[in-house]
């Protein structure tokens, strides 16, 4: 087949990427966007920034099978409490959620437990009643905020350990 009229003989050589030269100085946040400068915004209701958070409800639903719920419990809401949590010890670290902190906040609960505390599960029942609705987002931050971020910073082999001793890490709440 022959080429069209139209089609140069010779392609014009396209210009590759070039780097540009090297910056005399480091580079600096001084954005109106950038947020590392004065570091990740703090404050009521702003929760736990960190990277990839979206698998920790990869992960919470992976652990549903073990799990166990008392009768007026939902999963959608117990998931929504814990990851929570579980994205807040991610955070303390400075990294996206891992299995290890799911299941922690499962087991701070006592949902990794078949029978655990009767008062442990009548508080978390008031604790996590409808936290997955979206309007529910203030009593879902009260749920991460009842573990204490000293306890999180814990192993999560010492965290698993010291979840049966749940009234010393709840104390906020319990009082």
């Amino acid at each position: 087949m022959s080429q069209p009229q139209f089609v140069p003989d010779q392609p014009v050589k396209s210009s590759h990427y070039a780097s540009p030269p090297k910056r005399d100085r480091s580079w600096q946040a001084d954005r109106p966007g950038d947020v590392f400068a004065s570091g990740q915004p703090d404050g009521a209701l702003v929760g736990s920034q960190g990277p990839d958070q979206g698998f920790a409800l990869t992960v919470a639903r992976r652990l549903e099978s073990e799990l166990h719920l008392k009768a007026g419990e939902h999963q959608a809401d117990v998931t929504a409490g814990c990851v929570a949590v579980a994205l807040k010890r991610a955070s303390a670290f400075g990294r996206a959620p891992t299995v290890h902190d799911v299941r922690c906040a499962f087991a701070i609960f006592g949902y990794t437990t078949p029978n655990p505390d009767a008062e442990l599960v009548a508080l978390r029942g008031e604790l996590f009643e409808e936290v997955a609705h979206p309007h529910h987002y203030a009593e879902r931050r009260a749920i991460a905020d009842a573990v204490p971020a000293e306890f999180l910073h814990r192993p999560h082999t010492r965290i698993l350990e010291d979840a049966s001793s749940w009234r010393s890490v709840l104390a906020a709440v319990v009082d």
